[in-house]
């Protein structure tokens, strides 16, 4: 690595970790979030911080020359941070193009350009090869980020499961910024009538007998042939490498199940609820 770019880095969320890892940079992290799953070395490290709160004492005392956040609701952090003197970066990336961007910008920042282009052509291309491949239909599902309130998935993971042929609910709100925005009523949900349900909940349990007992959703296609699915949060809601492939897969491998055995009657896959 070239002098002057940074040699201690806190990251407060998983997916600037998992980037400086994937790019061969891992050594450079001295601190990492306490929701770190990947990659396993990393969970070694000090921890630091949750999403919305930071022991910044403790940031500061590790001597970084370079703090990654992410969200606009890290902005306190990042705010008393930089009253401490330190260098911050946050990034706040919503789609699989600022995921990208991301990758690369994170690469620049640390003197690792050429090997965060090529992670990033990596991940892009089999974004390209899934968008291309042929399918009979688009199977329409309901992307639940919450349940309590009825919360929709955000928009990179709209986005990828698009990329893996399904056709999400309310692609509208997959727009909106914060959560509050993509908050929607349970009844709009049963009327759309999805054929399939995949959950992503952050911190949250949702057992498939709790969705069946939502008033009214017994009648919902998805609900009356069982085809409710998860996808562990840790990969398809850190906006990183791992929600672009692994969590794709794991929407391809969804897709290919609803439509695997009937072009109309969906048929149970993996990772099942």
């Amino acid at each position: 690595m070239s002098a002057g770019y940074p040699r201690r880095i806190v990251c407060l969320t998983e997916e600037t970790t998992e980037v400086l890892y994937r790019i061969g940079a891992g050594e450079l992290v001295v601190g990492v979030s306490g929701f770190t799953v990947r990659p396993k070395e990393a969970r070694e490290k000090p921890k630091i911080s949750r999403f919305l709160d930071a022991d910044t004492a403790e940031i500061e005392a590790l001597e970084p020359d370079l703090v990654l956040a992410f969200s606009d609701l890290q902005v306190d952090i990042v705010r008393e941070l930089g009253r401490r003197g330190l260098n911050v970066m946050l990034f706040n990336q919503r789609s699989v193009a600022e995921i990208l961007q991301a990758i690369r910008m994170i690469g620049a920042l640390v003197g690792r350009a050429p090997a965060a282009e090529a992670l990033a052509d990596q991940l892009a291309q089999r974004i390209e090869e899934l968008r291309a491949r042929p399918l009979p239909r688009r199977p329409r599902v309901w992307l639940e980020e919450w349940p309590d309130p009825l919360i929709s998935g955000i928009r990179w993971f709209d986005e990828l499961a698009r990329i893996a042929g399904a056709d999400p609910l309310f692609p509208e709100l997959a727009q909106e910024q914060g959560a509050v925005g993509r908050t929607i009523e349970a009844e709009r949900v049963r009327a759309a009538a999805p054929e399939a349900i995949v959950g992503s909940w952050c911190g949250k349990m949702v057992k498939p007998a709790q969705i069946r007992a939502r008033p009214g959703w017994d009648t919902i296609p998805a609900v009356a042939h069982d085809q409710i699915y998860e996808i562990p949060s840790a990969l398809i809601l850190q906006p990183g490498p791992a929600a672009l492939d692994e969590g794709l897969d794991h929407l391809v491998a969804i897709v290919d199940s609803i439509l695997a055995e009937s072009p109309q009657l969906p048929h149970l896959g993996p990772r099942r609820a």
